[in-house]
């Protein structure tokens, strides 16, 4: 009985003297002759032979029958080594591609530097927003700060993982980074830049849910107050239909019904990618028909410096920062909870129509996000507070800004 797996090196089983099967491996000489080369019938033999005759078949393609003069001891260590492959369920040419993937990921690879700015790129060409794309570069400027001028392909799992560390932020903003992280390698990886996303491999940092911040109606009508007409209409925007910042920012006065009482946030608009209107509540049309136009940006230029400068004169600010006038006015800053405009909308919506499905609609997310973050948030009669926040106007302009009584 034998098995015979290539016209000149073969694999044989055979028998001894004492009728004993084992395996045989011939091989050519280089200037005629053969070679012979032994092994047990046992499953591990037949895996070393196959391994020896499968080296000799690679040496015998690049080098020709002189090839098989490399010594034992080489092709022991050789042997050695496709056992370990085996053992973890891989072969010598699972390795050797791995390698050669890898050696040419190395050199095709770039600075980490330019990959990020790459990236940040293709970003902005796929229509991504201006915020988005701003924060992306932020974020991983900060990453290009320490690993800038690194290979793209030599960063490993550990060095991001101790990086992530040495950033000395909260849980989730650390999650935020390495998002991030992950997007870059992944782009690279597509690219060709490196052979594995490391950043898949560090550790997520653990969070702990916490009830999401919301303005009260007191705080809410403070900030309306405290605004100057260019950023007003993006405020009551954000408070009464809870549209997100990036949808803001990319909105138009045209996509304003007034007679259907709807916006519409077309799907090149929104985050999910997917158009949906939100109504627009009896006070947000009545905060914002003085200002609306035909058609035009809500977000006025230089819309930071307005925005900031509404937020400080409502009493937002980092705690102990306050001037010296703030101070003689008995004035005490409030830490400003990222998108809180937005989680106000969610929860004094859900408490006044208490329809889940609804809500998560008109803002573009998941029942199950509605359910968890805004639900028992507000009590009804606050609810109704804060729908009744509306302006006083002489003659159909606004003059002066109230809320709703107590």
């Amino acid at each position: 009985m034998r098995k015979t797996t290539i016209r000149r090196t073969t694999v044989k089983i055979k028998r001894g003297r004492r009728n004993q099967p084992y395996y045989c491996v011939t091989l050519p000489k280089q200037g005629g002759g053969r070679t012979r080369r032994f092994f047990k019938f046992t499953p591990e033999g037949k895996r070393e032979a196959e391994t020896f005759l499968q080296l000799a078949k690679q040496q015998e393609s690049n080098y020709g029958a002189a090839a098989f003069s490399i010594s034992d001891a080489l092709r022991s260590e050789a042997v050695q080594c496709a056992n370990r492959l085996a053992g973890v369920g891989h072969t010598l040419t699972d390795a050797t591609r791995f390698f050669l993937d890898y050696v040419q990921a190395q050199q095709n690879s770039i600075r980490v530097k330019e990959a990020v700015e790459q990236l940040v790129d293709s970003r902005k060409k796929a229509g991504l927003s201006d915020r988005y794309c701003r924060d992306l570069k932020l974020r991983l400027g900060r990453f290009a700060k320490d690993f800038g001028n690194e290979p793209v392909s030599t960063i490993t799992a550990r060095q991001i993982d101790e990086w992530l560390s040495s950033l000395g932020v909260a849980p989730g903003t650390r999650n935020t980074f390495r998002r991030d992280l992950r997007t870059l390698f992944s782009y690279c990886e597509k690219h060709g830049y490196c052979v594995t996303n490391e950043a898949k491999k560090t550790e997520r940092a653990k969070q702990v849910d916490k009830p999401v911040e919301i303005l009260t109606v007191q705080q809410a009508t403070a900030l309306l107050n405290a605004c100057d007409e260019e950023i007003l209409p993006y405020i009551a925007i954000s408070l009464f239909a809870g549209l997100r910042a990036s949808e803001i920012e990319r909105l138009d006065w045209s996509e304003f019904d007034f007679d259907s009482g709807l916006i519409e946030i077309k799907a090149h608009k929104a985050k999910t990618a997917r158009r949906r209107h939100v109504p627009i509540s009896d006070n947000l049309a009545s905060w914002i028909r003085p200002y609306a136009k035909a058609h035009g940006p809500i977000a006025p230029r230089a819309f930071r410096t307005h925005f900031d400068k509404s937020r400080r004169n409502a009493g937002f600010g980092r705690p102990g920062s306050e001037t010296e006038e703030e101070k003689k006015a008995g004035v005490k800053l409030t830490e400003w909870a990222e998108d809180v405009m937005r989680h106000s909308y969610g929860s004094y919506r859900s408490a006044q129509c208490q329809d889940v499905a609804r809500v998560s609609l008109e803002m573009g997310n998941t029942p199950q996000v509605v359910f968890a973050h805004y639900r028992e948030l507000v009590k009804p009669k606050d609810a109704a507070r804060y729908w009744n926040i509306r302006p006083t106007s002489i003659d159909g302009k606004v003059v002066a800004f109230k809320g709703a009584k107590r």
